[in-house]
């Protein structure tokens, strides 16, 4: 066990020997730390918080109670393999959030960025890869292997289906169950859920310029009109568009992916 002396631990915390506790870390009453789990400087844990397994938890993160955070991933071929959770910097975990780490089939990581707030009940799937400055309100859930990008919104009781990608600067509508891909700052919304539109208010607050914002959103237009094939018009239009943002939203169209992408409902 390595407790840097600056630490503030409660006399009721339980932490494993082999735990790593950085500097000016916080531990409130009846948190219990395994014997894998480093702390970096400025963690707080609030109370009755459970970290386990193999898990780093980076600087100035914050844990409320009843956070369950590095437990055995929800996956019934897991067999006990060592894999990891590794939490960035600065999050905010609220109340009864649970994270999981990866999987041997996935990569054996599960990766948390930085400045994120997850908010009461939200889940973090084993094996998902979630970016910077990302947001999920209550009880909203990422399955296993989603690929989450920076700035992303998710709204509260939205889940996200395995192996979804979803792009830079998207919104999730609450209560919508995405099954497919979201374009880089789209906004999707409903039960199964279509795509909307683009999520212009995260573009502004961006300092995304008027002019590119429009042409973002000619693009949206041409891209996602009935008919015909989404990927040969993205194909065309990455080959001529010099708008990055509009270059951003046709590489993701063109990559490769196990998932559709999620597009309008015309009907």
């Amino acid at each position: 066990m390595a407790i840097d002396p600056s630490a503030n631990i409660h006399p009721s915390a339980v932490i494993a020997d082999g735990a790593t506790i950085g500097a000016n870390v916080t531990i409130g009453p009846f948190c219990v730390i395994g014997a894998e789990v480093t702390l970096a400087k400025d963690v707080e844990l609030k109370s009755h918080v459970v970290v386990e397994g193999w898990t780093d938890v980076g600087e100035g993160t914050v844990i409320f109670p009843f956070a369950s955070i590095g437990h055995i991933p929800q996956d019934l071929k897991f067999g006990g393999e060592r894999t990891k959770l590794e939490i960035g910097e600065r999050n905010r975990i609220r109340e009864h959030v649970t994270m999981n780490p990866g999987t041997i089939g996935g990569g054996g990581l599960t990766k948390v960025g930085n400045d994120g707030l997850y908010m009461m009940s939200v889940h973090v799937g084993h094996d998902c890869i979630v970016g910077n400055n990302v947001i999920l309100a209550n009880n909203a859930s990422l399955g296993g292997h989603c690929i989450i990008e920076d700035n992303v919104v998710i709204g509260a009781l939205a889940g996200v289906h395995q192996f979804c990608r979803v792009g830079r600067g998207a919104m999730i509508g609450g209560l919508a169950a995405v099954v497919a891909d979201v374009i880089p700052f789209g906004t999707v919304m409903g039960d199964r859920a279509d795509l909307h539109g683009l999520n212009l208010t995260g573009l502004k607050r961006r300092g995304v310029s008027r002019a590119e914002i429009a042409g973002l959103r000619a693009a949206f237009k041409e891209l996602f009109a009935q008919g015909g094939s989404l990927k040969e018009r993205a194909a065309v239009m990455q080959s001529e568009t010099d708008n990055p943002w509009v270059k951003e939203v046709v590489d993701f169209i063109l990559s490769e992916s196990s998932r559709s992408i999620s597009t309008v409902n015309y009907g």
